[in-house]
């Protein structure tokens, strides 16, 4: 689950793995695999970060070995 703030700044939690594709009209709208779209405040590079992010940490639970850092998944800052 990745965080971001709505267009209205109505805060949003996305399930990251549901994302289909980004678009930057200049503003950022996720298309979810549901055929749901979000307009968010953050960038796309913004939102690809906290993917990536997410992910990482994801996998850094499976293979605690290759991490140096124990993230905190889900939790920015």
């Amino acid at each position: 689950m990745i965080r971001l703030t709505r267009i209205n700044r109505v805060p949003l939690v996305l399930n990251a793995d549901l994302i289909e594709h980004l678009e930057a009209t200049p503003d950022t709208v996720i298309a979810m695999t549901t055929g749901q779209k979000f307009m968010v405040l953050e960038s796309a590079d913004e939102v690809i970060q906290k993917v990536i992010d997410f992910r990482r940490c994801i996998a850094s639970r499976a293979h605690p070995e290759l991490v140096h850092d124990e993230p905190v998944c889900g939790q920015e800052g």
